[in-house]
């Protein structure tokens, strides 16, 4: 599991960064936001771990752009233990909220549950608009027409629906549909992305594919 640790506290971020290496973990480090989200735009994360007093963007406004736009569960760090503090927090995001000072152990703990609960379990059959995909007959049926869709096509266009209405980043597409270690150009990408397109238009679907400038793509019913 990847954990992303956004503090410029350069003494808790090396405290954090330690223990979860112990525990297996592989954690990237980020001073504060603007290098968090220059961060992910190479590198997929499971988990961020986010202070909330930084300089610049606040932990409050990272998480939001974490949770909406790159669907990362977030952990708050903070000094601040009022209930305000808290409630704002949650509604930025978070799935959890821990105050400076802590016990390392309950950090390890909480990050382990965290990442528990987001473990994503894909049903063999996902409906979308009047589109139905069945995961274990790799079949998509439009309007009661089934539709065969090459194999990397039906990947990409599974993930996209089981995000509906939500932004992939282009990184995660290719690493589920090709692996971690693809190395080929991001143009295949576009074009696989491009033939969906004109499949969903061909059959009259009632979903669309849209560009999310900079991050990826999404899946989307028709107005």
């Amino acid at each position: 599991m990847r954990v992303l640790v956004v503090d410029d506290d350069i003494n808790i971020q090396r405290l954090v960064t330690i223990h979860l290496t112990r525990e297996g973990y592989q954690v990237f480090k980020a001073d504060d936001a603007e290098e968090a989200l220059s961060l992910l735009e190479k590198q997929n994360v499971d988990l961020a771990i986010v202070d909330v007093m930084m300089p610049g963007m606040n932990g409050f406004d990272l998480t939001k752009i974490l949770t909406r736009d790159w669907e990362i569960p977030v952990i708050l760090l903070t000094a601040k233990d009022q209930l305000s503090d808290k409630e704002i927090g949650f509604l930025s995001g978070s799935e959890d909220y821990i105050v400076k000072p802590f016990e390392v152990k309950e950090l390890l703990f909480r990050v382990a549950v965290v990442l528990r609960r987001m473990q994503r379990v894909y049903d063999s059959v996902i409906q979308a608009g009047n589109m139905k995909i069945d995961r274990s007959s790799f079949e998509v049926e439009i309007n009661q027409e089934t539709i065969l869709f090459p194999l990397k096509e039906f990947e990409l266009l599974t993930i996209l629906a089981s995000r509906l209405n939500k932004t992939t980043p282009r990184s995660l597409l290719i690493e589920q549909a090709w692996g971690a270690d693809y190395e080929g150009s991001e143009q295949t990408l576009n074009t696989h992305i491009n033939r969906i397109r004109e499949r969903l238009r061909k059959h009259g679907a009632s979903l669309e594919i849209l560009t999310t400038r900079g991050i990826g793509y999404r899946l989307e019913e028709l107005k």
